[in-house]
């Protein structure tokens, strides 16, 4: 995740909100890392605080079944992932 918000400008994060999953264990270093990029977890069970994560897990895993390991993925399998969740049409509220 370091590598990915590298290749990004500053102004394309303004902030961080993992799930409170093991993931996420190091987050001190990730914190380092970041730079200045908040870092902000949601409460323990808690989900609707961070609506965007539950979200965006549901939609993986349609792809990538609960329990999957991910280590085998090529970077091309990851990268149809993402392009099919940056490419999925999304609701608007206008």
């Amino acid at each position: 995740m370091i590598l990915l918000l590298s290749r990004l400008t500053p102004d394309r994060v303004k902030s961080i909100t993992p799930d409170r999953g093991s993931g996420f264990a190091l987050y001190r270093e990730f914190s380092a890392a970041a730079g200045t990029v908040p870092l902000y977890f949601a409460d323990p069970h808690a989900p609707w605080q961070c609506g965007a994560n539950e979200n965006t897990s549901g939609r993986i895993r349609k792809c990538l079944p609960k329990g999957s390991d991910m280590g085998p993925a090529s970077d091309k399998q990851i990268d149809s992932i993402i392009a099919l969740l940056n490419l999925r049409a999304q609701k608007c509220l206008a």
